[in-house]
């Protein structure tokens, strides 16, 4: 994980902010950085998606392939998840230094994805036993400044949004062979529906209170922080602490109910931005890497 060196006497100024709910950037304690958006960033994938939380630059594509389902679950697809740290985003993540980060990212994903109404997998399937569509969900950190965990599922999910799947019709001859035929329409596609799909929500202790969407120079004042994946009816579907540091339990109740309250409304943004990308269509004016 990208980290900042700071003082004691900086360190000093960031927690005594933090207890006035006043954070260096002037936000509260609950409050997030301006995020930017934006899906169909990449062309030559299913769907994908960028999104820039302060400086945290992470961009997500998605792609569909056709392939056999597990023998646990014979009528459904599935997910993979690859992350790959780039070493433009810290020097840390020079030769395999973004390994062990990657591989932490991708588990937690697993996690939080494996709950059976986030994503209806039953509609990826083609044929049971057989066919399945599988997607891969390909994540890549551009820049790291603070907040990872949050901003990357924020990307995941517009990007799962984005997902455009193509119709299959399975075709038999008389002699019982199965034959798949794809759709040559783009607009004659599956869409996936994410209303259940989470987000996480960090939350990071700082002296006696805890805030939302630390920086980096927030995350090396706090010793202990709470991931948490709150869906967007508020429910909480996986946590998880990261840190040295520990949490007593009060703290963990209180930090827990600030996350359902927060992601509730990340949710409606989120919600909100993709709806309105979505109601413009081609006319949408791409920004891409460019902005």
């Amino acid at each position: 994980m990208a980290s900042v060196v700071l003082s004691e006497a900086e360190k000093l100024y960031i927690v005594h902010g933090v207890q006035e709910d006043l954070r260096v950037d002037g936000r509260g304690c609950e409050d997030y950085r301006c995020a930017e958006v934006e899906t169909d960033v990449v062309s030559n994938t299913s769907g994908s998606a960028r999104v820039k939380l302060g400086h945290t630059d992470i961009l997500v594509g998605v792609k569909a392939e056709m392939g056999t389902p597990k023998l646990e679950k014979p009528d459904e697809g599935y997910l993979e998840f690859f992350v790959d740290c780039s070493a433009n985003a810290t020097p840390e993540f020079e030769g395999r230094g973004g390994e062990e980060l990657g591989t932490e990212i991708a588990n937690t994903l697993y996690r939080i994805f494996s709950s059976e109404s986030c994503v209806d997998l039953k509609s990826l399937c083609i044929n049971p036993r057989e066919h399945c569509w599988v997607l891969y969900v390909d994540v890549l950190l551009l820049e790291c400044g603070g907040n990872l965990f949050d901003a990357i599922s924020i990307a995941v999910k517009a990007a799962l949004f984005n997902t455009r799947i193509p119709k299959v019709r399975v075709l038999e001859d008389e002699e019982g062979s199965k034959e798949i035929e794809l759709s040559d329409d783009p607009y004659d596609c599956i869409r996936l529906n994410v209303d259940e799909v989470p987000c996480i929500v960090t939350l990071s202790k700082i002296g006696y209170r805890h805030v939302v969407d630390a920086t980096l120079q927030e995350e090396a004042c706090s010793l202990a922080s709470l991931l948490i994946s709150v869906t967007s009816k508020g429910a909480l579907t996986c946590m998880k602490k990261v840190g040295k540091g520990s949490l007593d339990p009060e703290s963990i109740f209180e930090m827990m109910e600030t996350g359902k309250r927060v992601g509730k409304s990340l949710h409606t943004s989120l919600q909100k931005i993709l709806d309105e990308e979505e109601s413009l269509g081609t006319t949408r004016q791409k920004v891409g890497f460019l902005g």
